[in-house]
């Protein structure tokens, strides 16, 4: 099963990759967050995945899965979207009829924060690079996940 999470990772991240160079930008970019990683925390038995890519000069695209007995659990698509020092983050899961909208409130060049104080859990979203490594914790007023993320070299 791996050798096929790892080839529709590689599938996910060429289509949406985008080689086009541009000047500076008014936005710090998230470009740290394109490739394939997987999760170092995960509980045992399960493997989770997230595939970024970036469609164009202000979006990034990604995909997560959770394969728990060469099953998938989980599956989420993420896109976001930035221009002006504003910014959106969408989380979609299949069974979902449309994303669930969280907005921008932190960016630097190497860490992201997206908030929706109306929705159960998360509430908040945040990212940030440490070390080569995506580190990343989901959460609300009562509930807090940590998650850690290594890239998957191709």
């Amino acid at each position: 099963m791996k050798p096929v999470i790892i080839v529709f990772l590689g599938f996910f991240v060429l289509s949406c990759s985008s080689h086009s160079e541009s000047s500076e930008k008014a936005d710090p970019n998230l470009d740290w967050l394109l490739g394939n990683w997987k999760r170092t925390n995960e509980e045992a038995g399960k493997e989770t995945y997230e595939s970024w890519g970036k469609p164009n000069d202000s979006s990034y695209s990604g995909i997560g899965l959770t394969i728990q007995k060469g099953d998938t659990i989980f599956q989420e698509k993420m896109d976001i979207f930035l221009s002006g020092g504003k910014g959106a983050l969408f989380v979609k899961m299949p069974d979902d009829e449309k994303a669930t909208e969280f907005r921008l409130t932190e960016l630097t060049p190497n860490a992201f924060v997206f908030i929706n104080e109306a929705n159960e859990f998360p509430k908040k979203i945040k990212y940030w690079l440490e070390g080569g490594r995506i580190k990343a914790v989901i959460s609300n007023d009562s509930l807090e996940i940590p998650f850690e993320f290594e890239k998957i070299k191709e």
